[in-house]
């Protein structure tokens, strides 16, 4: 495969110091590889093979690894001000300027260093506000790795419609606070409120579900979720980790004109520098006051770092033309993608959004929920992406997952990645 003598020997030493060497557990790969260096649309690994990377480390790098100028704002932040962990910085204030500013629903902000923290936070809020337990999420959706919402993301067809944990030591009394429902399914979320809306203190929903690729929501469905969580009293939030800032700078819900009760961002906010954010109406985030009843902690919460990268991307953002250059460069890699296939005779449908392409190895059809993807060829689509990887194309080789251009990837890099694309396709064993 890939792997040579310095990557295996770097990946078996952290084999015997980090658990399954690696530090999240979705970031091993079925050959040892270790990263050594990335620059713009680049990685390189300890052999000093060169990959171009649509990985984006799960999408964070939207304007190309190690931007020189947010790396300057971090360097010029921290020549300043490190970590005070007392009153508040100029950097936060400003920051929380600026996401007031773009956000719609963010009449108040809160700093934090990952979604799944963001998250938590949003429905410990939201069962506050309202002295309810339940929530509901959508099957096929990820929240992250708290216990109320790891569950149900890319499960087997036999554990579609009932309870799917993620991990073992999960709470049970957690899980069964929890309803899954699927996802662009008005009537099912209707259903669900009439019978036990009473219950329930908040919906959480991945606006486009990208962690199982590019799914998009039908706008009636969205709306229908804001009506109906206003009509029962249900906290509604929009998990933007993924899309926010990617999609635009204001999230989604700047794009769809459906405005949630709370959203959480992380991910391309800071082009990869560790730093989240919880924003919402006011008469909700102001219960995190201190002495207003809902707790809200963290030392590196608002670390100048993660603030000065975050206020470094938006300024390389505002334009509009890293977006622009973003979109049009995914739209040509999935119209090439379409078009090789069709020639080939493979079955394909490549899904789209934004700066977001997925190759879903099926015939097109309809993709609106997470039980429209098992028509995907999961051994096709685990193939393609272990022989683009071997081809210094590095699309991360699990089923599902999206790929993302960044603004240092180049019309050049596309019109290669295609090439190569012909190449492993024309090569696709029939078997498989």
């Amino acid at each position: 495969m890939i792997a040579t003598v310095a990557n295996a020997a770097l990946a078996e030493r952290a084999r015997q110091v980090i658990p399954g060497g690696v530090n999240s557990g979705n970031r091993s790969l079925p050959w040892p590889i270790a990263f050594v260096r990335a620059e713009g649309a680049y990685l390189f690994d300890a052999d000093d093979q060169q990959y171009l990377d649509y990985h984006a480390a799960f999408g964070p790098i939207i304007l190309g690894h190690n931007h020189p100028r947010v790396n300057a704002a971090v360097v010029e932040a921290l020549n300043r001000i490190d970590i005070i962990g007392a009153g508040v910085t100029d950097l936060e204030v400003e920051l929380a300027t600026r996401l007031n500013r773009y956000i719609p629903c963010a009449e108040r902000v809160l700093l934090t260093n990952s979604g799944s923290e963001a998250t938590y936070a949003a429905l410990r809020l939201a069962r506050a506000v309202t002295g309810r337990t339940r929530i509901i999420k959508f099957q096929g959706t990820y929240h992250g790795w708290h216990d109320a919402v790891l569950m149900n993301v890319i499960s087997a067809p036999e554990k579609i419609g009932q309870y799917d944990p993620l991990s073992l030591g999960m709470l049970p009394d957690v899980i069964r606070q929890t309803i899954v429902l699927p996802f662009n399914d008005t009537e099912a979320v209707a259903e669900t409120l009439q019978r036990q809306g009473e219950e329930i203190a908040a919906i959480i929903v991945e606006v486009i579900p990208h962690n199982i690729g590019c799914v998009l929501p039908r706008l009636d469905f969205l709306q229908a979720l804001r009506n109906l969580t206003r009509e029962y009293g249900v906290v509604l939030i929009f998990d933007e980790v993924v899309t926010g800032f990617r999609h635009a700078i204001g999230g989604y819900q700047s794009i769809v004109g459906v405005t949630p009760d709370l959203a959480t961002f992380a991910k391309a906010m800071a082009n990869g520098f560790p730093i989240a954010a919880l924003v919402g109406r006011a008469e909700l985030m102001d219960r995190f006051a201190p002495g207003k009843g809902v707790f809200f902690a963290g030392t590196y919460n608002g670390h100048s770092a993660g603030v000065a990268a975050a206020l470094a991307t938006i300024a390389e953002l505002e334009s509009g033309e890293v977006h622009r250059h973003c979109f049009a460069l995914a739209q040509s890699a999935a119209d090439g993608l379409t078009r090789i296939a069709a020639e080939l005779g493979i079955p394909m449908t490549v899904a789209r959004f934004g700066s977001v392409f997925v190759p879903y190895f099926m015939e097109p059809g309809p993709i609106e929920n997470y039980t429209d993807l098992l028509r995907n060829s999961t051994a096709r689509d685990v193939w393609f992406r272990k022989k683009m990887c071997e081809h210094g194309i590095f699309m991360i080789p699990t089923a599902l997952k999206r790929n993302h251009v960044s603004a240092a990837h180049t019309p050049a890099d596309i019109d290669r990645t295609l090439d190569i694309a012909r190449q492993v396709l024309s090569a696709m064993p029939a078997h498989i």
